[in-house]
């Protein structure tokens, strides 16, 4: 009997050894596939980040490279976007398609960030009316990430201005209205409308759906440039910045210190930020792992002295 208890007490110390081992080395190979996860997703937003595009800029040829030369690497390169007061400042592209961009960079690469690109429908002058152009939200500032901050109003009301490079030259934008529509909305995701009635038409239902407005005296004879991306506040949702085209450039009031870039958006610094870029998941796993391993080799030391010859107090061996 005795024998038989022993040897029953000894499985079950392997099985849970077992046991153990295995949910170590889950746990482990948790960490690392959160590890890569991270990583991989840093590498996502560091190719989506707008100053990785910076030294192509039309006039930034003193830092080394032009405009041309990316020219060169892509041909579907024809502009240039920026949106005063955002990150928003990169290269824009037009594909045979409205598939190819949403994968491919500006470089003609294969990205998940995407570039910006315009509609295949629309013409590279932005002579049609309207003119859209997309680009994917991301978070930390990427791409159109910071549209969807345009439905704060104080938001709205301090980015009026922006750039856009085509043609061989710098065009103005002002903006002037923002807006949350359906993907499907066929009266808001239109392009080459013709006749002065169609386009006003056109023009009053996209300002009856605006959330904010800035009167600028918008008319049909406007070119007007639609800048869409996803919303995260509904599954089909997009949201909007409208502009108006002009021969008339502006100056950039960010670059000339009247307000910060991220003036009205919370700055993620040190420690704390860092903790908030994570993801859920593997916040509890970076909390719960520490004391799962303290207690899987706290536990494998009790054992080995249970398991350890210890002499009793004759001197016999026990």
């Amino acid at each position: 009997m005795r024998v038989a208890a022993g040897t029953a007490k000894k499985t079950i110390r392997r099985i849970n050894d077992i046991v153990d081992t295995v949910v170590l080395i889950a746990i482990l190979v948790l960490v690392v596939a959160g590890c890569y996860a991270m990583w991989d997703s840093k590498q996502v937003y560091q190719a989506a980040d707008a100053a990785r595009y910076e030294i192509y800029k039309p006039g930034a040829e003193a830092k080394g490279h032009s405009f041309e030369e990316l020219r060169e690497m892509n041909p579907d390169v024809f502009g240039w976007l920026a949106v005063y007061g955002t990150h928003i400042d990169y290269p824009v592209v037009q594909g045979p398609d409205n598939m190819k961009y949403a994968n491919t960079n500006a470089e003609g690469l294969y990205s998940l960030s995407g570039a910006i690109f315009l509609d295949s429908h629309s013409d590279r002058a932005f002579s049609g009316f309207p003119s859209i152009l997309y680009g994917h939200h991301m978070e930390k500032s990427a791409m159109f990430g910071e549209i969807g901050y345009f439905a704060d109003k104080a938001y709205f009301e301090a980015r009026k201005y922006g750039m856009l490079y085509y043609s061989g030259q710098e065009h103005g934008l002002e903006f002037f209205a923002f807006v949350h529509a359906d993907a499907y909305d066929s009266t808001v995701f239109r392009t080459k409308i013709a006749g002065q009635k169609a386009r006003q038409a056109y023009l009053d239902k996209l300002l009856q759906k605006a959330i904010y407005t800035r009167d600028i005296q918008v008319t049909t004879g406007d070119r007007i440039v639609l800048l869409s991306t996803c919303s995260a506040s509904s599954t089909n949702g997009r949201d909007i910045l409208v502009g108006r085209i002009t021969d008339k450039t502006w100056d950039d009031p960010f670059e000339l210190g009247a307000i910060g870039k991220n003036s009205t958006v919370l700055a993620a610094d040190g420690l704390p930020g860092l903790w908030a870029q994570i993801p859920l998941g593997f916040q509890i796993v970076i909390l719960v792992l520490p004391p799962l391993l303290l207690r899987f080799f706290a536990l494998t030391i009790v054992k080995k002295k249970r398991a350890s010859p210890t002499f009793s107090r004759k001197g016999n061996l026990e």
